[in-house]
């Protein structure tokens, strides 16, 4: 099985953090956002990982190079300008395969064993969606998770309205004829609830979208203090 990290982003709410240091190179707990990602996945096996770059790229390539050092292999897919998650995803399909894949948000941070992922079994679904606790920043949600089974919010009242963790399993087929260009994932998300083809969890584990400065030291600082150890 292989794995996406998504990588490509600005950073623009990091800033002036990430003026001169791609988001996914920020260092929690002394070692970078990615990098922890990179680890966790090898540990289940997953080796093959395509990482999608656009700003700061040659940062991100010179930092982690071929994977070697970590134990696994990175086939880079380099974007001239962002394309945002979707068309990020469009763009790599060619070093992705046919198989389900991991994917991966690069500028999240989780406690998860992403060994749960490797027993997703999509059959007839496009996606399974690992789903959080609406955060502070986020109290609305994203979706609704009842029975398994993931929906938008005009789809289904009953159930427990969460966040996407930026932590899924996709079927490359999701992205099947839809043309390269900048393309957002939550609207094919969607539409593919509303056709019954999205599975779903709740997180075990702890999760932070590390958006902020002040997010990402507050993290830092738990890291190093043991809190999730």
């Amino acid at each position: 099985m292989k794995a996406m990290i998504l990588a490509a982003g600005m950073g623009n709410r990091m800033r002036p953090l990430t003026l001169e240091t791609p988001k996914p190179l920020l260092e929690v707990g002394g070692k970078p956002l990615i990098v922890w990602h990179i680890e966790k996945l090898q540990k289940i096996g997953v080796t093959e990982i395509v990482i999608n770059t656009a700003w700061l790229a040659e940062k991100l390539v010179s930092a982690l190079g071929d994977g070697s050092q970590f134990g696994v292999n990175i086939l880079w897919s380099h974007e001239v300008e962002g394309l945002e998650t979707a068309g990020g995803m469009i763009n790599a399909l060619s070093l992705l395969g046919d198989a389900p894949f991991i994917l991966v948000n690069g500028d999240v941070w989780t406690t998860m064993d992403f060994a749960a992922l490797l027993n997703v079994q999509l059959q007839t679904d496009l996606a399974h969606l690992v789903l959080v606790d609406n955060p502070a920043q986020h109290p609305e949600g994203d979706f609704i998770l009842a029975n398994g089974r993931g929906y938008v919010f005009e789809q289904q009242q009953l159930g427990e309205a969460l966040t996407y963790s930026g932590v899924a399993v996709l079927q490359p087929k999701m992205f099947k004829g839809l043309v390269a260009g900048k393309r957002p994932l939550a609207p094919l998300l969607k539409q593919a609830m509303l056709d019954h083809k999205i599975s779903a969890s709740k997180m075990q584990g702890v999760w932070v979208d590390v958006g902020t400065p002040e997010r990402l030291n507050l993290l830092d600082q738990q890291i190093k203090q043991g809190m999730y150890a």
